[in-house]
């Protein structure tokens, strides 16, 4: 199958857009002619669906649905059908993969699907989050002020983590140019010193000789350190992907020093704002925090969340088990029973949020502005030490030849 745009004139004589998925051109030309358009031009998008033979290159990007929800909020909003507008999106749109998408999704609402139960068939692009928004705005007649608020949040949750990868640029690009300086030393630079020191026959110094006995394994067993490093690396993928490697690597990040606390406010920051997102869109309590637990992804706070579920159900407040909790602060706790005793937790919850946003920023900037001397020092230390381990021999020789 494949994803054809075209541009046709209806029965009234006005040019519509759109798309629709067909095995080949003469088949597409068909069904629109079936809807009663004569069809004006009609081009084949660059990729296949799953049954054909191309196979789709790429993902959809966060940039993606955030622009897709934005504009199917205007179209919401200015009475435009809900398949009409996706048609035209599919039109518009540049990621060849979510034309795909819309085009499916579009087809499923023309047969009588509901627009989330359409969205919810693609979970690899529309969140549980996402479709149970969707859901929500369906059931309150609301779904563009939905679709607009999600497109403002997903911008907000972009921009956070953009300023965290943002701030870890610098010291990973010193660390790697730190790493592969070492590795050119070792392997070009240290091996022509070493048998220039051993025609001299000096004794070389404790330093000295470690750093030749680290070059001669380096040079002796490349081949086998690149082969330990690959499949320490697959082991590591194959361990994360598996359940008790998420569970231990969730529980690792949270406990690390530092980043440890940067980690449980990312945690927090999504718990809040999902949550009161939810809350606002009129999904009940139970549900969201199921949905909550799945968008904070890290096993510790899914399993605390998942708890408080089976709290509520049972009539208790939301707090019950986060005041016993290490993983949450207290003042988060203090604020959900003040929220929930006024009515207002969905405001409380969006004020926390901003809250931990803005503590996360000065979090950031503060290891930022710690780990930078701290990178310093430590390449001040490395290429100290490797500089006294080549010169020293170089001293000891031209002592004894004076």
């Amino acid at each position: 199958m494949a994803v054809y745009k075209y541009r046709a004139r209806n029965s009234d004589g006005r040019i519509t857009v759109g798309a629709v998925e067909a095995v080949n051109d003469g088949e597409a030309a068909e069904l629109l002619m079936d809807k009663g358009l004569i069809v004006l031009s009609l081009a084949e998008t660059t990729v296949r669906s799953k049954t054909g033979l191309n196979i789709n290159i790429g993902r959809v990007k966060h940039k993606d649905i955030v622009i897709f929800s934005r504009q199917l909020s205007v179209m919401i909003s200015a009475t435009v059908p809900i398949v009409q507008s996706l048609k035209i999106l599919a039109q518009q749109t540049v990621n060849p993969i979510l034309i795909e998408k819309i085009v499916e999704i579009a087809n499923d609402v023309d047969g009588g699907m509901k627009l989330s139960d359409a969205l919810g068939k693609h979970k690899k692009v529309f969140s549980h989050f996402y479709v149970a928004m969707i859901r929500s705005g369906e059931t309150s007649g609301r779904l563009d002020e939905v679709l607009e608020y999600l497109a403002d949040q997903m911008e907000k949750d972009y921009d956070l983590v953009s300023r965290i990868k943002g701030a870890m640029i610098y010291p990973i690009f010193i660390v790697s140019g730190m790493i592969g300086v070492g590795i050119l030393m070792m392997v070009f630079v240290v091996p022509k010193m070493t048998q220039m020191l051993k025609e001299t026959g000096t004794e070389l110094p404790f330093l000295t000789r470690i750093l030749i006995g680290t070059s001669d394994f380096i040079q002796n067993n490349m081949f086998l350190l690149i082969g330990i490093i690959v499949f320490l690396v697959f082991i590591a993928k194959v361990w994360l992907s598996s359940k008790p490697g998420k569970l231990a690597w969730d529980a690792i990040k949270i406990n690390i020093p530092i980043f440890g606390t940067l980690f449980k406010k990312i945690y927090i920051v999504r718990f809040t704002w999902s949550l009161s997102t939810l809350i606002r869109g009129g999904v009940p309590i139970a549900v969201a925090l199921r949905i909550t637990a799945e968008v904070v992804d890290n096993q510790a706070y899914e399993k605390l969340i998942m708890d408080t579920v089976a709290e509520v159900e049972g009539g208790n407040s939301i707090a019950t088990l986060f005041i016993k909790s290490d993983l949450v602060p207290k003042m988060l706790s203090q604020m959900i029973v003040i929220g929930e005793r006024t009515g207002k937790l969905d405001t409380v919850l969006e004020r926390l949020s901003d809250f931990y946003s803005r503590e996360i920023d000065n979090l950031v900037q503060g290891l930022t502005a710690l780990i930078e001397p701290l990178i310093l020092v430590i390449m001040g230390v490395g290429v100290g030490g490797m500089v006294a381990a080549i010169m020293l021999p170089m001293f000891k020789v031209a002592q004894s030849i004076s």
